[in-house]
């Protein structure tokens, strides 16, 4: 049975490293037969004013909604983002506040601080682009952007990350080893479609 793969390229911007990443796992993946649906941000819309949860949320719009219904539809995740100020860009935090949301991701329990993880059962890949070495972003601050989607968004959620890649110092990388991320990301594809 062939895998169903999402691919979520968070970065904010048309022609990114992030999207080449997502473009070589991809075709990894096709590659093996894997079944696959792409969502990049900078095509998406939607109301980043967001004010908390509550009865009063707005509504989720048509872009939020796709995204919601690709993860449902998912047995694996793909997500890549560059790492700005210790996380994800603003707009793809976004995303997360927005549409992984109680009654999807996960549901609180009625008493006690419990919750059942909503989305068991599916897998993920992490791929973070940096200016900061990842060797130095984990002695100095302990690798935010791995540990909190990792842990704090995807593992609340029920969903098991197999692999979280940093590849860094991108300001300092020349074409080979860009290219060399660029291959590992593709083998990456293969790997999760297997």
């Amino acid at each position: 049975m062939n895998k169903n793969i999402f691919i979520w390229v968070a970065h904010p911007k048309g022609g990114s490293l992030s999207e080449g990443i997502a473009d070589a796992y991809e075709q990894g993946a096709a590659g093996t037969g894997a079944e696959l649906r792409r969502m990049d941000l900078h095509k998406m819309s939607f109301d980043m004013n967001f004010e908390g949860y509550g009865d009063d949320s707005p509504a989720l719009e048509p872009d939020l909604l796709q995204w919601q219904e690709n993860i449902g539809w998912a047995d694996h995740i793909l997500v890549v983002h560059p790492y700005w100020w210790g996380a994800m860009p603003t707009k793809a935090k976004a995303v997360l506040d927005r549409a992984l949301t109680s009654g999807f991701g996960y549901r609180y329990h009625s008493r006690g601080m419990g919750w059942e993880k909503l989305l068991t059962g599916k897998t993920a890949d992490v791929i973070v682009t940096s200016d900061t070495p990842p060797l130095l972003d984990t002695l100095l601050y302990w690798r935010p952007a791995r540990r909190v989607l990792k842990n704090q968004v995807l593992g609340f959620c029920g969903v098991k990350t197999r692999k979280v890649v940093q590849f860094g110092s991108v300001k300092l990388a020349g074409a080979a080893k860009v290219e060399s991320w660029i291959a590992r990301a593709g083998r990456m594809g293969v790997t999760a479609a297997a």
